[in-house]
């Protein structure tokens, strides 16, 4: 997946985007439904504002299924859904609709790792095979947690079987488990490489199971979801995918250009060379380590527990949001997410896509806002979205400079 937004937006790299993304901090929590107060609100994000009119059109035209939320201090400033979340129910999408979030859940991960460093079960120094075992030697030896949760391994993983079809969270668990420990080194742990390793993410849920006695799953629903009040968000299966009304099943496009619904369809995959038959309806469910199912409102509430001490203490929050790695003159990396200086402000950015998913969430730590892009097609202008996002936030268009 990918890096998000350049401090010129209209260079966007899609793969940069998917691959990395970001999130940050907003202001206080959530206080309910209805439009902030306008006073300080920039035109561009209100209803029937230039965003608002360009998602609009979007909708009209075919080219987004989904929800955009655009909050300002935990307020919901501009809310709207398009599409439907199952077409075969006719069940339409809300801003209560869960999403897959494919690498935009990402963070999660490193959130339970800090919370466990803060709780000193364990130092961000420490070498993967301080605590597990079965690794290579050199894995064992030299690759630490901060190397996994920066993106600076050096690990390689054989390449998945995208073909084959899941059918209990145990079956899933073994399969990465066992994938996690066929990595190799690769490359210099500490050095920044182009690609971002399944390890890199499998470990971390490791960790944490091997620290805590139970699941990952079950760790992030229980530490992060119910603390944070996310009350529509949990790794749900693929059977509750298939009866849940309120999951939105994920429209992936096949060779002949249609799309289908990827969980009622496992016989099918993706033409795209870079996610070549892959279909996420085949996961019974999610990796440990990555994605899982949010609304757009939890996932304001996640950042809004993120810096009022509900899920860690605000030293270890600021360790989770620094920027660990510059990628460009005003782009960095942290934990799992992008930090980009827009219009003199930070924006953090996570992203994640896969056949019939697409997610996104850009939070504005100086100014107090939250954006979300929640799809359930594959193939719609995330990148585009995202640039409109900014603009109506920070006032800086797609392609200006930094100082622009």
């Amino acid at each position: 997946m990918s890096n998000g937004m350049n401090a010129s937006i209209g260079k966007i790299n899609r793969r940069r985007l998917i691959g990395w993304g970001g999130l940050a901090a907003a202001g206080a929590p959530l206080l309910g439904a209805g439009p902030a107060h306008a006073a300080g609100i920039p035109p561009g994000t209100r209803p029937g504002g230039p965003y608002d009119r360009y998602v609009a059109q979007l909708a009209a035209e075919g080219k987004f299924s989904g929800v955009v939320l655009l909050a300002h201090r935990g307020r919901t400033v501009l809310s709207r859904s398009y599409g439907l979340a199952d077409r075969e129910r006719g069940i339409p999408n809300r801003e209560s609709t869960a999403f897959a979030l494919s690498s935009a859940g990402k963070p999660f991960h490193a959130v339970a790792i800090l919370q466990l460093a803060q709780q000193g079960r364990l130092q961000l120094s420490d070498p993967v095979g301080k605590y597990l075992t079965g690794f290579d030697p050199a894995i064992a030896e030299r690759v630490t947690i901060h190397h996994l949760l920066s993106g600076l391994s050096g690990t390689d993983t054989p390449a998945e079987d995208v073909q084959r079809v899941f059918r209990s969270r145990d079956e899933v668990r073994g399969y990465y488990q066992q994938r996690a420990r066929q990595a190799t080194l690769v490359g210099i742990p500490g050095v920044p490489s182009p690609t971002h390793q399944e390890a890199e993410t499998t470990i971390p849920a490791l960790l944490v199971e091997a620290l805590t006695g139970g699941t990952y799953w079950d760790y992030v629903e229980e530490n992060i979801f119910r603390r944070a009040g996310m009350t529509g968000s949990a790794f749900y299966t693929r059977p509750q995918w298939l009866t849940d009304r309120h999951l939105a099943h994920p429209y992936m496009t096949v060779a002949d250009g249609s799309r289908v619904d990827a969980v009622r369809h496992l016989d099918q995959g993706s033409p795209y060379p870079y996610i070549l038959g892959k279909n996420p309806g085949r996961a019974f469910i999610d990796a440990p380590g990555d994605g899982g199912f949010a609304t757009a409102p939890d996932l304001v509430r996640f950042t809004q527990a993120l810096t009022d001490g509900t899920l860690l203490d605000r030293p270890w929050s600021d360790v989770f949001l620094a920027p660990k790695i510059p990628h460009g003159p005003t782009s960095f990396a942290a934990y799992g997410l992008s930090l980009d200086i827009v219009g003199g402000q930070s924006a953090y950015q996570r992203a994640g896509g896969n056949p019939g998913v697409g997610a996104n969430w850009s939070i504005y730590p100086d100014t107090g806002w939250t954006g979300v892009i929640l799809s359930n097609h594959d193939n719609f202008p995330l990148v585009e979205m995202l640039g409109q996002e900014v603009q109506a936030i920070t006032g800086v268009a797609p392609g200006e400079s930094e100082g622009g």
